[in-house]
Formats: C-alpha cells, sequence, structure tokens
C-alpha cells in the first residue's frame, strides 16, 4: 500500500475532508445517478456491496480520528473493490491534492460528479475547482447544470451571469438575470447590469426602457428618474433630461441630486452662469450636506485646473464658505490642501491649518502638516505647544512625543526632552513603526550620555539598534563615546565601519572611524579616513581638525600636524584651549 507522511496529511484541508464525510455510503444510488446521465456502470456483487461499505466507513472513521495514512489506504482499497463509487472518488480528491495537486483533485470531483450528476455538492466543487484553475467554460456548465437540480439557487444564478459577463456571452447574461428575476424579482441590482450589457451591445433603448420599467415601477423613488435624465443627458438629450430633472425639482425643490444634476445641465447647454450659480447657492447654503458641499467643491477646483488654474476666485469661495459655521473640519482642510497644491506662502497654509484645529483639535493628520512648519520655522516654542495639545487628544500617537522631545532638544532642554521621549516609549506596541522607535531610543541615548549616564545611554543605544540595526547616527554616536571611553573598541570599530560603507561622504563618520582607528593604534590606517573627513567636512570643525592632527603627528608627519592644530585653535573658547597649545609647544600628541 501507498503511506503518506503524516507532514504532507497535515496539509489536507478540513472543510474539503469533512465535506467527503457527510455524504455517506450510497453506491447504489451513484449507479442510477450514472444511469440517468447515460454513463453505463456495471453493478458490483452483494458481498462486494458489504464489503466496500465497511471499508469506506472504515475511512471515514480514521480520517475524522486524524488517520490520514490508514485513511487513504482504505479508500483506495475501496475504489480497488467498487472503481465506480462517487463518494470515494469525492473522498479522495482531498488527498489526491495534496499529492498531486488541484488539477488531480478536480478530476476526482469530476468523476464524482459523472457518478452522481444529482449531486449538488459534487457539483459546487467541481464548480469551484474550475474557477479555481481559471477555466470559467468549465465552471459555466457545472453551475448550470447546480442551477437545473436547484432552481431555487439564486446564489448560483448570481455567479453564473457574472461569469457569462466575464466571457462576454451578453445574450446568456440577460437570459441569466432573467432567470433571477423570475425568481426574486427585479431588483436595482439587476437592472443596472442589463442596462450595463445593453450598453455594451450598443442597444440604448433598450437600455432606456430598463430604466424606465423602473422609474414606472417606483414612481415615488426620485432616485430612478434622475438617474433616467442623467442617462439622457449623457446620451444626447438634454431637453428630455430637463424635463426629469423639474419633475424632481418640482416634488423636492431642496433635492441636492437634482440641483447637481441641473448644474451639470447648465454645463452641457453651455450656461455657465446659471450652473455657477446654483454650485455657489449649494456651497452656500447651510442646510446642503458636507459631503455634497466636499463634491462639489472639488468639482469647482478640478473645472479651475483645467481652465488655466486661476486660484483667485476659488480661495475666495473657500473663504465665502469657511467664513459660516463648519459642521466639520473637511472644507478647511481641503482648503489647506489647494493651497499646498498651487504653492501658496506657507503662513498662508499654516493659518487654514489653525483653522483646521479650531475646528478639530483631534485632527492628528493637520496638526502634523502644522507642526512641520513650524519646525521649518525654527518656532519651537509653537511646535512644543502644538505637541503638547495634540497629546491630549490623542495620547498614543508616537509623532507628538518625537516632535515634543526633539523640541525640547533644540532648546537645551533636556530633562524635559528626556520625560517626552520616555512617555513616547511607553506608547511602543506591535504595531509601532521601527524606525521611529530606533530614533526615540537613540536620541535618549544622546541625552543620557550627555547627562554623564554613560549605562543608560548604552542600554538605550542597544534598544534603538534592536529596532533598526541600521540607524547609522546611533551606530556613529555609540561608536565615538565606547571609544572615548576607551571600551569594546573593537565593537566599536565594527560599527563605524557600517557608517563609512553606508555614506562614504560623510564627515562625521569617517571621523569616528579614523579616531576609533588612532585609538586601537592603527594610525597608518586612521589617516585616510581623516584626510576624507577634512575634505568633506564643510563646517571647519575643530575636533576634526585636531583629530587630524592627532593621526599625522602619530604617522610622522609634524608640520602637517602642527597646521592642523593651529588651525583647530582658532575655533575653540579659551577654556578647551590648553591640551591644544601643549601639543603644539611640545610638537607631539598629549592625552587630555
Amino acid at each position: 500500500m501507498k503511506r503518506l507522511t503524516s507532514y504532507i496529511m497535515a496539509l489536507l484541508s478540513a472543510a474539503a475532508i469533512f465535506t467527503g464525510c457527510s455524504h455517506g455510503v450510497a453506491s447504489s444510488a451513484g449507479h442510477e445517478g450514472a444511469a440517468s446521465a447515460g454513463i453505463t456502470v456495471p453493478p458490483i456483487s452483494h458481498n462486494d456491496s458489504l464489503r466496500f461499505k465497511i471499508y469506506y466507513f472504515e475511512a471515514v472513521k480514521q480520517q475524522v480520528a486524524g488517520n490520514y495514512d490508514a485513511a487513504y489506504d482504505l479508500l483506495s482499497h475501496c475504489l480497488d473493490i467498487n472503481p465506480n463509487a462517487a463518494e470515494a472518488y469525492f473522498m479522495m480528491s482531498s488527498y489526491s491534492g495534496v499529492l498531486k495537486g488541484d488539477t488531480a483533485a478536480l478530476e476526482n470531483i469530476k468523476k464524482a460528479a459523472e457518478l452522481d450528476p444529482s449531486n449538488n455538492t459534487y457539483l459546487e466543487s467541481l464548480a469551484t475547482g474550475y474557477l479555481r484553475i481559471g477555466n470559467s467554460a468549465e465552471a459555466i456548465k457545472a453551475y448550470e447544470k447546480l442551477s437545473h437540480n436547484s432552481p431555487e439557487r439564486s446564489d448560483v444564478l448570481d455567479i453564473l451571469y457574472q461569469l457569462y459577463l466575464k466571457n462576454k456571452k451578453y445574450d446568456d447574461v440577460i437570459k441569466t438575470v432573467g432567470r433571477l428575476e423570475a425568481l426574486e424579482g427585479s431588483s436595482e441590482q439587476t437592472t443596472l447590469v442589463k442596462m450595463h450589457v445593453y450598453s455594451l451591445q450598443g442597444k440604448k433603448d433598450l437600455e432606456f426602457n430598463e430604466l424606465k420599467s423602473m422609474a414606472d415601477k417606483y414612481p415615488n423613488d426620485m432616485s430612478y428618474r434622475l438617474m433616467m435624465g442623467n442617462w439622457l443627458l449623457q446620451n444626447g438629450k438634454p431637453e428630455e433630461a430637463y424635463k426629469q430633472y423639474t419633475e424632481v425639482l418640482k416634488q423636492d425643490p431642496g433635492n441636492p441630486q437634482a440641483r447637481m444634476s441641473m448644474i451639470d445641465y447648465y454645463r452641457t447647454t453651455g450656461d455657465t452662469l446659471q450652473a455657477d450659480s446654483i454650485q455657489e447657492d449649494m456651497l452656500l447654503n447651510p442646510k446642503t450636506s458636507v459631503d455634497t458641499k466636499m463634491t462639489l467643491m472639488r468639482q469647482v477646483v478640478a473645472d479651475n485646473e483645467k481652465n488655466g488654474g486661476d486660484s483667485t476666485q476659488v480661495l475666495d469661495l473657500f473663504n465665502r464658505i469657511l467664513q459660516q459655521p463648519q459642521e466639520t473640519s473637511d472644507m478647511a482642510q481641503l482648503c489647506a490642501a489647494y493651497m499646498t497644491l498651487k504653492n501658496m506662502p506657507q503662513d498662508s497654509i499654516s493659518k487654514m491649518l489653525e483653522k483646521v484645529l479650531t475646528i478639530s483639535p483631534d485632527n492628528a493628520a493637520a496638526r502634523i502638516q502644522l507642526i512641520q512648519a513650524m519646525w521649518n520655522e525654527q518656532k519651537f516654542d509653537r511646535v512644543i505647544e502644538l505637541s503638547r495639545q495634540a497629546l491630549e487628544y490623542n495620547p498614543d500617537e508616537m509623532v507628538f512625543y518625537y516632535f515634543l522631545g526633539l523640541a525640547y532638544v533644540q532648546k537645551d532642554d533636556d530633562d524635559n526632552a528626556l520625560e517626552a521621549l520616555k512617555k513616547g516609549v511607553s506608547q511602543i506596541d506591535d504595531q509601532s513603526n521601527p524606525s521611529i522607535v530606533s530614533d526615540f531610543y537613540a536620541i535618549m541615548g544622546d541625552i543620557l550620555y550627555s547627562k554623564g549616564m554613560g549605562k543608560e545611554a548604552y542600554a538605550a543605544y542597544d534598544s534603538c539598534l534592536q529596532w533598526k540595526d541600521d540607524n547609522f547616527g546611533c551606530l556613529n554616536n555609540y561608536a565615538y563615546y565606547l571609544s572615548e571611553e576607551g571600551k569594546d573598541l573593537e565593537r566599536a570599530e565594527q560599527m563605524s565601519y557600517r557608517t563609512v560603507q553606508a555614506e562614504p561622504d560623510n564627515s562625521t563618520y569617517l571621523d569616528t572611524y579614523a579616531w576609533i582607528l588612532f585609538k586601537r593604534k592603527k594610525y597608518k590606517d586612521a589617516q585616510p579616513y581623516i584626510d576624507m573627513a577634512i575634505k568633506n567636512d564643510t563646517t571647519n570643525s575643530a575636533v576634526l581638525l585636531e583629530h587630524a592632527g592627532d593621526i599625522h603627528i602619530m604617522n610622522g608627519d609634524t608640520d602637517k600636524a602642527l597646521e592642523y592644530w593651529r588651525e583647530a585653535l582658532k575655533q575653540i573658547g579659551d577654556e578647551d584651549k590648553k591640551v591644544l597649545i601643549r601639543k603644539i609647544k611640545l610638537k607631539k600628541y598629549v592625552e587630555k
């Protein structure tokens, strides 16, 4: 007997297995079904029938118990006894699928459906199997058989008309939708499907008649009259469309969809003044819904851009709308987005973002945009204010702790910065952005080190690199501080080397790497890196210049070393000059 590994059998679909178990033994029924389909099935003896039942029920038992090897062997034996047992083929399909793929499984299901064509479970499994491998033609055949067996199943008809539509069998779509309507009655969905098909076929009269039939059926539902009007307008019959719109407005003068359709009508007929008048009236009407106003205003912007993009009229309209009480901040936010699109001055955009926050102080997106603008203008007090306000509404939003902490750093307020960052990391969860979390810990590490808390700083750096192991700013600072303390220099060198590989023109990273090599007494290796650092430095950094002098003196280039030290001496305050003066006087490296 063939054996199946337990690993392979674990892949079997439980749903398919239990479906296979649910039909019991019906060999004779299967034969009758096959006979009715025109298939000649040789009978089996009474004794073989009994043997089949025993083995089949035992296969089901073993399968339910999870003994898939045994179940497979028993099913194989069942088919040896009765090679025309539909239920055995169907149950075997799950195993064939795992062992040989979808095609083999489908062959088993197809065999079961041929042997027992009245079994809807077999037919439905066959149809979905064909869909899975992309054979829509065979799927249609299986679903049609299923629909014949169960004409009351509307879900099958739904699938069928979609398959016919996909295969561009438009007449079959219409027939299938007709069967669906006979079963459940016509609906907006079936009407729209038929309209779509008639449109594809170019049968405009039939398309319109479908729509008209719904309007006649539901005379009090104005949406169908509006749909008729819109169809007529789109198909070159504006005056007939106008009649439909005016009829709706007689019954419902404030109907927003009808008024919007009238805007389209006037634009189509060239009366832009009337179209603009209705549009403006709707935008300024307090009774118009926010969604409708937003739709209209987006159209105003689109039309304006299409006609040259003069922002004066658009902004004037925005201002008049926003002078009225606002239910939501959507319109103000749209205005800010438009102003950004038109590259307007940042202070104007910021004022509009302030208005957004006045209406909706919990609008995180607008607040972030405003904070970024304030940051670019180095208005750190305002960044702090905005961030603190944000945390009243969005206390779990890490980005506000981030901006708050950074703003305090810019103001040299390390205590408040550290407090903000610690509160921020308390919000970390599995959904947190690794880059942001990594930066939190990196900045905390820098602050802690500046406060003389080296152990805590290194712990923060380690946390940073756990979240993002290529945070190069952290790698550089971590490596440099280790080198300054003469600790773990081999690791420091490895970390620093990663930064210069990533950014070979970064003077800070090059200086750190050169300095670590210096600390490890690799003076010759250090010199080319410090020379590159000096070449790429645009700040005339005293630290880089002093390091360059230290490295050159250790490589025997006294003149160059003195040149770098003397230049560094010009850049630093009196309190830091003592060591440099000694180096220059003694013409040798002196440790601090």
